[in-house]
């Protein structure tokens, strides 16, 4: 027989099998399977999109190219050439001058169309209501910061001289992009019309000026133009996106995407159960039919050519239903988010199409197709004796096959190995769990059967099916546990992120403040009505030494562990760990330790540059060494938007060098005018407004929360496949069954309460290896890759073990109730 003749047959088997309804299942498996997994594509790839674009207006641009040197005009002609939008900024200390005062402002000269990404927000007056700027500084204005426009008292009008100019001062800056990342620097800042730089003449050789590209564009061509000009840099520039910039920002990006590859890892977990089920019916339903086809002269190749063809013209057509409602899906579901939370959602690439059709084709050809080529293999001898099945080891091998598909897709999905092998060993531990659970309940059950004839049917049909049953617990036990985790659990997990970042979270802080200030500082919130903050020291420092080696940026290959390097950190001391911190490795010292040489490090700096558990790090605090041993490392909850520090040591060791002090706290909206007051009784402070940026980031979670209880809509479809799966699977072997009883006198009611009774068992098992794998699997989850507290809920085993149990038995309750419509004489006719 020629290809083209098979090709035929496999296209002709494939309609009869569709006329009589025997790939329901497996079609209905297939596409949503393939829907849930493209809408999570399209839709995930949107909402990161959308959140990065989003974090970018914090940035001013995509992408920020810096440097002490004026940039090369190569990098700008790049980025021209990729349709990209470019504007040069450029950033100096200066004094600002007003009559007898003046103070040390940062200047930034900007171009027209500054900023690319985000708002720039002015007032006329200091803490009255903003509005959006329509430009920059006309030549001969600047605009100023509020802690400028109080230190030199503009209220009543005038100017300020910059170098050799005098310019007018026309607002006054309530939000910029672009602000220098970390919250510890900047300066009062003075916002110029490039225009009129030359004219200052503070520009001459040897000034510390930092040149910024602004760089801003399509999705697609910023990417390429990412990896075409870090391929470029020169020792010194630094290109920075939002995640390479401030570390509240990345954590709360990271754990968005994470939550959202949850999402989609359940679903396609859930599709993968819901086809093995769905193959196992078919399976057994074909075996008649390949017997027949072996008398007739089949070959065992010819009917393996025949299914292979069979099954992938199937998952083609399924995946393109399912691609489609996927991304009608996501289309509704995009429309739905703008107006919740008034986000424009970027266009959906095709990419995610492309992985749909994939993914729909290896879940088929690889969770149901080797079970099925055991069929090839069926006797001639099953048309006389029927209780002849598949042979032996065939399906095993199929599931061993499906196995490695669905572990080689988490990983695919998981985006990071760590999380991908940490939900493949929960899912392992769960279905050896749930097989060895399966496998004793039958074996307990035996000794019950005295309880009522419906009690004992049930409990026989079970342990007939002791494989099957077992398989039923299996697969149902994996799904239900996916849906907890993306129910119960991850309800707790958003909470707890929601309220990580609490309505009185602080929103101001205050750097430069002497030892001498920290009592009246606190004597003048408590004077205001307010609670006293708390005040850390901090001394800066420079990494110089790691161990034995010494430390330059040319040795790490990471542009953000370069930049570490070059820069100085603030290090501080404490008697205790703060509650936003959290110890990873080590042990942080006691209070009232007598041992000072001992420092902890944030983890993420640690991985970054290095740092390994008892390492002796070297810093140079204004020209004095001083070195001390790694004995832990932290965690740290940077968007909290507390006061944290990398580096961190007992009090005693830094103690001597100079110091300054910086706090946090938070102002209500109502009392902004304790602002002035508190600038004016305090004129050296620098006073950082973060409440716009702060309001932002909260946007930013919420955002990313609404975007994973959308995703899970799809799960949840995709479980329901699962039960619906878990039923008809059985459905066969459960009319013969019934015809069987009632043929020998069984009353309906009996025959119901003994489907009732399997179900119930079923689920209750499987319910509670879900409960205990969502709970085990959530608790890993939060504390390993989303650095977040998370405490077991009781409710995850009461819903897990009495959900399962009630919804498995209504499901299959629903799904056997046509079981008794057949009727009998039928049954055993074809039997016959």
């Amino acid at each position: 027989m020629n290809f083209v003749r098979e090709i035929h047959l496999a296209r002709r088997l494939l309609a009869r099998d569709y006329r009589a309804g025997e790939l329901a299942l497996i079609t209905f498996a297939i596409i949503v399977a393939v829907a849930s997994v493209t809408t999570v594509g399209f839709f995930t790839g949107r909402v990161k999109q959308a959140l990065d674009q989003q974090a970018n207006r914090l940035l001013g641009a995509d992408i920020v190219i810096a440097d002490s040197r004026p940039l090369g005009p190569e990098l700008e002609q790049g980025a021209t050439r990729l349709g990209l939008t470019v504007i040069s900024v450029m950033r100096f200390p200066s004094m600002a001058i007003r009559g007898d005062r003046s103070i040390l402002s940062e200047v930034k000269a900007v171009a027209p169309g500054y900023p690319l990404r985000g708002e720039l927000r002015i007032t006329d007056r200091l803490f009255a209501p903003d509005r959006q700027a329509e430009g920059i500084p006309e030549p001969g204005e600047v605009w100023v910061d509020e802690r400028l426009y109080t230190s030199l008292d503009l209220g009543g009008g005038g100017g300020i001289t910059l170098g050799k100019r005098d310019f007018k001062v026309s607002a006054i800056i309530t939000q910029e992009p672009g602000v220098e990342m970390g919250f510890l620097s900047g300066a009062p800042r003075v916002l110029l019309n490039a225009g009129d730089l030359a004219a200052t003449g503070l520009i001459q050789p040897g000034s510390r000026v930092r040149y910024r590209l602004n760089v801003a564009g399509s999705g697609d061509a910023v990417e390429q133009y990412r990896e075409w000009a870090r391929a470029r840099l020169q020792p010194g520039q630094r290109l920075e996106g939002i995640r390479d910039a401030r570390p509240e920002l990345r954590s709360a990006l990271e754990r968005a995407e994470r939550f959202l590859n949850l999402a989609a890892l359940t679903s396609v977990l859930l599709a993968a159960v819901a086809i093995a089920l769905a193959t196992r019916r078919y399976l057994q339903r074909h075996l008649d039919g390949c017997a027949v086809m072996r008398c007739l002269g089949a070959r065992q190749s010819l009917i393996t050519r025949l299914y292979v063809m069979h099954f992938t013209m199937l998952g083609l057509l399924a995946a393109v239903v399912g691609v489609a409602i996927g991304a009608a899906a996501q289309l509704a579901l995009a429309r739905w988010l703008g107006e919740v939370v008034a986000v424009k959602l970027p266009l959906a690439g095709v990419l995610p199409a492309v992985q749909g059709l994939l993914v729909g084709l290896l879940l088929l050809l690889g969770f149901a197709l080797p079970p099925l080529l055991g069929l090839a293999r069926v006797p001639a001898l099953r048309v006389l004796r029927r209780e002849l099945g598949v042979p032996q080891g065939s399906g095993a091998l199929g599931y061993l096959v499906g196995a490695g598909v669905i572990a080689g897709m988490i990983l695919w999905q998981a985006q990071e190995l760590r999380f991908g092998f940490t939900v493949l060993g929960w899912l392992i531990l769960a279905m050896a769990a749930a097989a060895a659970l399966g496998w004793l309940l039958l074996r307990a059950l035996g000794t019950l059967r005295s309880r009522g004839i419906s009690w004992r049917f049930g409990v026989a049909s079970l342990q007939r099916r002791t494989f099957g049953t077992i398989l039923q617990i299996v697969a149902l036990g994996l799904g239900i546990m996916a849906l907890l985790t993306l129910t119960l659990v991850h309800t707790d997990l958003l909470n707890t992120w929601r309220t990580g970042l609490p309505p009185d979270a602080p929103n101001r802080f205050l750097i430069n403040l002497q030892r001498d200030q920290v009592a009246p500082i606190r004597d003048f919130f408590a004077g205001h009505g307010l609670p006293s903050p708390e005040i850390f020291p901090m001394v800066r420092g420079r990494l110089v030494r790691i161990g034995e080696r010494s430390v330059a940026a040319e040795d790490f290959a990471d542009d953000r562990a370069r930049r570490l390097v070059t820069r100085e950190f603030n290090l501080s001391w404490a008697p205790r760990m703060r509650a936003d911190n959290r110890i990873v490795a080590g042990r942080f010292w006691p209070e009232n330790t007598a041992r000072v040489e001992q420092f902890s490090v944030e983890r993420g700096l640690a991985e970054a540059l290095g740092i390994r558990m008892g390492d002796v790090l070297t810093f140079d605090v204004a020209g004095t060494p001083v070195a001390a041993t790694v004995t832990s490392l932290r965690s740290v909850e940077w968007d909290s938007f507390n006061v944290n520090f990398f580096v961190l040591a007992p009090p005693g060791l830094l103690d001597a060098h100079p110091a300054t002090h910086v706090t946090s706290f938070h102002l209500a909206p109502g009392r902004i005018e304790l602002l002035n007051s508190l600038v004016r009784t305090f004129p050296n402070i620098v006073l950082i407004d973060i409440a716009q940026m702060l309001a932002q980031v909260q946007r930013m979670i919420d955002h990313a929360a609404r975007a994973v209880q959308f995703v899970f809509l799809f799960t949840l479809v995709a479980g329901l496949a699962v039960l619906y799966a878990a039923v008809a699977s059985t459905q066969d072997e459960r009319v013969y069954q019934a015809t069987l009883l009632r043929t020998l006198g069984a009353s309906r009611a009996q025959i119901h309460r003994a489907h009732l009774a399997e179900f119930v068992l079923i689920g209750a098992v499987a319910g509670i290896v879900a409960a205990a794998g969502a709970t085990g699997l959530a608790y890993f989850v939060a504390n390993r890759f989303l650095h977040m507290p998370y405490a077991p809920d009781p409710a995850v085993w009461l819903i897990g073990v009495g959900g399962s149990a009630l919804g498995v038995a209504v499901a299959g309750w629903l799904g056997t109730r046509r079981v008794l419509a057949v009727p009998p004489l039928g049954v055993l006719r074809a039997l016959g």
